[in-house]
């Protein structure tokens, strides 16, 4: 029971976290450096992930089926829209590749995460004075918002907050921003997910992750997530639509702030 309680309550995190602009890697780090919480693992971290990949693909799965849809049938727009997925992961995974032990270096520095999280509570904050756009997402933008999505693979800057924010900067409504923000991350999240599965399969202390997390334990962590991230990515896209997607911004500096304070 205890597991499952410990699964349940890192399924929560991931789902609010993951998709509202307030960093899942950051609070993480802080979870784990501030109040002493012990990673889960890298395969529970997987399954978490998966449970958000299924909530995206719930929440869009319209989207998603007129796009595959239209890429059968060679339509031009469902084309491009997966040329700009493709131009969006580029800055990603160049970045990662080259700059992978000095990106692992901060997962270990609390003082480093408060002060991503306080750089991503200004780029929120300015959203503020940003004029509401009604453009699409082109391939030059998407390059753009690829840009900013590898930024935040450091931890304490948001994924979703930046790229959102820079869509929205760039002219992009704020409908479109939000779908184009999660439809790029979904060939991310599942090539993290295989690495991850083909290069690490135990948990705490190398034992093997079903026997710390039942695998009934797990479904449970995925199915969890799932469904708070779905309510979370509603959230988001309302708020987003009435304007007030910015107020998060508060929140991460304040956070930030808190965290260089007691560093």
């Amino acid at each position: 029971m205890e597991n499952f309680l410990n699964m349940v309550w890192l399924a929560v995190l991931q789902g609010v976290t993951e998709f509202l602009p307030v960093s899942s890697s950051g609070h993480l780090v802080l979870l784990q450096k501030l109040l002493r919480v012990e990673s889960p693992g890298e395969t529970v971290e997987v399954v978490l992930h998966v449970g958000t990949m299924l909530s995206i693909l719930a929440y869009y799965r319209k989207t998603i089926g007129r796009l595959i849809a239209g890429v059968f049938k060679g339509d031009g727009d469902a084309w491009r829209t997966v040329l700009c997925i493709a131009l969006s992961a580029v800055p990603a995974v160049f970045f990662y590749f080259l700059c992978k032990d000095r990106i692992d270096a901060f997962y270990e520095n609390a003082a480093a995460v408060g002060g991503f999280l306080l750089f991503t509570g200004f780029v929120l904050t300015a959203l503020r004075w940003i004029p509401g756009g009604t453009g699409k997402v082109t391939p030059a933008r998407a390059v753009l918002i690829g840009i900013a999505q590898a930024i935040a693979i450091l931890p304490g800057v948001s994924r979703s907050g930046m790229t959102i924010s820079s869509a929205r900067m760039s002219g992009v409504s704020p409908d479109e921003a939000a779908e184009f923000s999660f439809l790029m991350c979904l060939p991310l999240l599942a090539g993290a997910a295989v690495l991850s599965l083909l290069g690490h399969t135990s948990g705490a202390e190398g034992a093997s992750v079903t026997e710390v997390f039942p695998t009934w334990v797990l479904a449970s962590g995925c199915l969890f997530s799932a469904v708070i991230g779905y309510a979370s990515l509603a959230l988001l896209v309302r708020l987003l639509r009435s304007g007030r997607f910015w107020v998060f911004g508060l929140y991460c500096a304040a956070v930030g702030i808190a965290v260089l304070c007691l560093m």
